[in-house]
């Protein structure tokens, strides 16, 4: 396999307006507490209209990274461009990717379409992605697959959390499954969202944050336990966790 070329890694997540007033590459929003416990998610917003998006996997040598110390070893002084960097799909115990994995436009892992255990085969399963022209989507695996997508960029995980505006119906509105849990939604096609909670959460409190307050109408699941957040901005790089394919955004 290829080893990933991250001297070739330019991202950027500049300002986001709100009005005139820039806010931060990722801030605290509060989940809903009406029905259930209240608590908070770390949310961090990317719009390709001004930055980029790359999913990242290995460094120059072959090796996986596993971890944002290692990810800002291999990028050198392109570190100090880094607006946000996060876990972004499940992978086995050396830390490849399980799903299809696309970096630069070149399919490194395949779409896997089996059947299996664990939150990845809960299905609808799926594919986060961005475009030769920097859209960005969610596809459910078989409408990746039917859509016969060519992303620059792309990585599967699971399950779905919503797709086309309804939550996954093997979700529970609050299951006894609880973690710190992390993934990505998109608000339109140059607007990918990715959240991280800061307690336990369900899958179902998760989908509705992505829903409800964020106005997502497809979302992804990326993983939980090892979710992982590097954010200069909050101070913050999570290396608690050996981790496999990740999310980074760089200022360009």
């Amino acid at each position: 396999m290829k080893p990933s070329i991250l001297a070739a890694v330019a991202l950027a997540l500049g300002a986001w307006t709100q009005g005139a007033t820039a806010a931060p590459a990722c801030y605290t929003a509060l989940l809903e507490t009406k029905r259930f416990e209240p608590g908070s998610m770390t949310v961090c917003v990317a719009d390709t209209l001004h930055q980029d998006i790359r999913v990242v996997w290995m460094d120059p040598s072959g090796t996986p990274l596993r971890n944002f110390d290692n990810l800002a070893k291999a990028l050198g002084p392109s570190a100090a461009r880094v607006r946000f960097a996060m876990n972004a799909g499940m992978f086995d115990e050396q830390g490849a990717p399980i799903g299809l994995y696309v970096e630069d436009g070149a399919v490194r892992v395949p779409l896997n379409t089996r059947s299996g255990v664990g939150n990845f085969y809960l299905k609808p399963n799926g594919v986060f992605w961005v475009g030769k022209d920097s859209t960005v989507g969610i596809d459910t695996t078989e409408q990746y697959a039917q859509r016969s997508r060519a992303p620059q960029w792309a990585t599967q995980s699971g399950p779905m959390l919503i797709t086309d505006g309804q939550l996954n119906p093997q979700i529970a509105p609050d299951g006894p499954s609880k973690f710190v849990r992390n993934g990505v939604c998109i608000r339109d096609a140059h607007t990918a969202i990715f959240a991280i909670s800061e307690e336990p959460i369900s899958f179902g409190r998760m989908a509705r944050f992505f829903r409800d307050d964020q106005g997502c109408r497809n979302a992804l699941y990326f993983d939980g336990v090892v979710s992982s957040l590097w954010a200069p901005s909050l101070s913050r790089k999570d290396n608690t966790h050996l981790l496999g394919p990740m999310i980074v955004v760089l200022d360009r």
